[in-house]
């Protein structure tokens, strides 16, 4: 993998004798050690190492936290972190991940252990959160550095960390600052001193310029000591701001030398729903949609809806082309019926281009057109509620209403040479499923309707359901409302809109936004010429940009008609492929995965995460090989360097998939074996940190008493904006 920081020697065994460890650690010079792929995680209950833990289960790294604020918590001494198996010594974990350097306090035994314990074992410590200090390698801040709030700063990769695990980055790592008037990023920019003790060394991977300063400070380094390496952090953040996104993998990759369960990488994919069918349009005067269920039935005219035109097939074509992006069209072929019935002719211009160019997109069913396919909808009143039968029960749709949705559209795709997988669907405002707070449950008549029809994959709302569910045979895929609404074709509609959710009462809003779990509300109403472009697409691209990389691969949706008339959508998806090119190595893709395959990784994910949550995972690795095993049918999850081969029981295979200048993927054990065996590199075998030399080491000064700032917007995410639920 080429780390430049990676230490190269083996420490001997008169040095683990003289680190006072357990006796099986001190034969590991004679005995090639086995290292368990887990992280020990010892948590102060602070938002650095919760992000670190968040970003591991995410991955779907197993990791042991040890909780420093719990009664009767496990001692950690030689025992705890080792011991020895079948003849050979055994590290129980790969990576030590602290609150800062050393959080049991001077003298402590604790840190005594974990000490000979890394430096026997070859094993790394990030210190999440740490006051810049001698003790780290790094000046004092206050000797020309800074100390104070880095919202909006702007982190540079560099050389040495592009050559190593921040290789992927692009280069620039930039802070967030999405409240003017709250604190949400705070630290201590300082160099490394000018003279480290005898044998250590520090080396800067990712800095910034000190604010008010020519100088730059160290925001992320590794300090190499008594044969030790520690990450050192010091600068305090969340699991949510978009700097520890950028670098959460780059930390993982560090503290593992790059050999570990699990995976992280980063996810777009947009659906385009309503292809064929005309979207209503936002009545500015009523502040409603006539024609849809938000209006009293009578109130305004939906005589002028949003359709895309020829022109505008061809320009998602020339547009999907030119940024090597496909979408998804989930589409409703009997909105062209329709159009061509309206228009008392035989052929519609749209379906005759986007037929055309159909191996341009992926297509999904979104049935024939478009009905509702919960309950019977009362629509009498506003919001609507589910219709009733004369003893009170609800009035369900039909099985035979939802097979002939599903079906038509099949066999209307089929007559015009349209390819899709059957085993995907879209209902109708995901309807069908439970809506709160009109229909609580499912239609009992979904699922059965699902089986005779062979739908595996059904999409949701992640809004209202994030979780993966099995409706029937289905699995959900739930996917993200992007924030551009489906009844605007123009900005200044979708601005209006905007304004009238998310501003309060006094301001002409609905006021809505006040009483909302999930949103803020406007300071002021947008002006409808700019807001926009000035406000709404940068939020909206900073929120769907958080998406991608939170190693989540759920899909974002939009609507036909935001590929209309103003074709708003792709102002906000240009902002993400942008801003995702400017920060990430083109070794980083974001990866566009199809319904089918996203309901898939969902599966293997949480099969994987129940599997080495409960104990049932077994994984380690001795010398250049790694060995996994886990529950028969349960995939195992892993990142590793790149060229690692699967064994078989004869010969071997390649492993996994290149990204981010290592490999990953799932893998199961071949034929007639009971474990995954991975064979490294033999240029990328970890290997320990080098060995100290004699001598007395230097007092380790200790933080500043009590815990280290954190301040608000640290420890309460604030939201970039509106619409931003992750995080509200």
């Amino acid at each position: 993998m080429g780390r430049s920081v990676r230490a190269a020697a083996v420490a001997t065994a008169a040095a683990l004798v003289g680190l006072a460890v357990a006796p099986s650690a001190a034969r590991a010079a004679a005995v090639t050690p086995r290292v368990d792929l887990r992280v020990l995680v010892v948590d102060d209950g602070g938002p650095a190492t919760a992000a670190v833990t968040a970003e591991l289960d995410s991955a779907g790294t197993p990791y042991t936290t040890v909780d420093l604020a719990a009664p009767g918590r496990p001692v950690i001494t030689a025992g705890f972190l080792s011991d020895t198996v079948a003849g050979r010594p055994r590290a129980k974990f790969q990576a030590v991940v602290l609150p800062n350097e050393n959080p049991f306090g001077a003298g402590s035994a604790e840190m005594a252990a974990l000490a000979a314990y890394e430096s026997a074992y070859g094993i790394r410590q990030v210190d999440a959160y740490t006051y810049a200090s001698p003790a780290v390698g790094l000046d004092y801040a206050q000797n020309g550095g800074f100390i104070g709030q880095l919202d909006g700063v702007q982190g540079q990769v560099t050389a040495q960390g592009a050559a190593g695990d921040f290789g992927y980055l692009g280069g620039a790592v930039p802070f967030e600052d999405n409240d003017p008037y709250q604190a949400e990023s705070y630290g201590y920019l300082a160099a490394p001193l000018a003279e480290q003790a005898a044998g250590a060394s520090f080396t800067t991977l990712v800095d910034a310029p000190a604010p008010g300063s020519a100088r730059r400070g160290v925001l992320v380094g590794q300090y190499t000591h008594e044969g030790r390496s520690e990450l050192v952090l010091p600068f305090v953040y969340n699991q949510y701001q978009q700097q520890f996104r950028l670098l959460a993998r780059g930390i993982v990759e560090w503290m593992t030398q790059g050999v570990h369960l699990g995976a992280d990488r980063n996810y777009f994919e947009v659906q385009v729903d309503d292809v064929f069918l005309a979207d209503d349009r936002w009545d500015a005067a009523l502040n409603c949609t006539p024609g849809d269920v938000d209006c009293p039935i009578g109130t305004g005219a939906d005589d002028d809806p949003i359709r895309m035109t020829a022109d505008d097939a061809a320009y998602a074509k020339q547009w999907s082309a030119a940024h090597g992006f496909t979408f998804d069209f989930v589409f409703n072929g009997g909105g062209s019926e329709d159009w061509k019935s309206d228009h008392g002719t035989g052929t519609d211009p749209l379906a005759t281009r986007l037929l055309a160019d159909r191996n341009s997109y992926r297509w999904v069913n979104h049935t024939y057109l478009h009905p509702f396919l919960g309950c019977v909808q009362d629509v009498t009143v506003v919001p609507w509620r589910c219709a009733t039968a004369a003893g009170g029960a609800t009035r369900w749709v039909s099985r035979a209403d939802i097979t002939a949705a599903v079906q038509d559209n099949r066999t209307w795709a089929s007559s015009h040479g349209l390819s899709m997988d059957d085993t995907e669907l879209v209902t109708g405002e995901h309807s069908g499923l439970k809506v709160l707070p009109q229909q609580p449950a499912d239609n009992p008549n979904l699922a059965p309707a699902l089986t005779s029809l062979g739908v595996k994959y059904l999409a949701s709302d992640n809004s209202r359901e994030p979780g993966q569910r099995t409706v029937g045979p289905a699995v959900t895929v739930p996917r993200f409302p992007m924030n551009v609404f489906y009844n605007a074709g123009t900005a200044q509609e979708e601005t209006d809109e905007y304004n009238w959710i998310y501003t309060g009462a006094a301001q002409g809003g609905s006021g809505a936004c006040a009483t909302s779990g999930n949103s803020t509300c406007l300071p002021a109403p947008l002006d409808p010429a700019t807001g926009y472009a000035s406000y709404i697409v940068p939020l909206e691209a900073r929120i769907d940009l958080g998406h991608v990389l939170g190693n989540n691969p759920r899909p974002h949706f939009i609507h036909q008609s935001n590929l209309a008339e103003g074709r708003i959508a792709y102002p906000v998806l240009e902002r993400v492929l942008g801003d995702y090119a400017g920060l990430f190595a083109a070794n980083t893709p974001a990866v566009n995965l199809r319904t089918a395959d996203i309901a898939t990784e969902l599966q293997r994910r949480a099969a994987w995460s129940a599997a080495w949550k409960g104990g049932k995972v077994t994984a380690y690795r001795i010398g250049g090989t790694v060995t996994v095993s886990a529950p028969s049918g349960v995939e195992a999850d892993a990142t590793m360097p790149a060229g690692t081969r699967q064994s078989q029981l004869l010969g071997s295979t390649a492993f996994g998939t290149a990204y981010a200048g290592g490999t990953s993927g799932w893998a199961r054990p071949g034929l007639l074996q009971a474990a995954v065996t991975l064979a490294l590199p033999a240029g990328d075998v970890p290997a320990a940190a080098p060995a100290a030399a004699p001598h007395t080491p230097a007092p380790r000064l200790a933080a500043p008493a009590g815990r280290l700032p954190v301040p608000r917007g640290v420890a309460d995410a604030v939201p970039a904006g509106p619409g931003d639920s992750a995080r509200g």
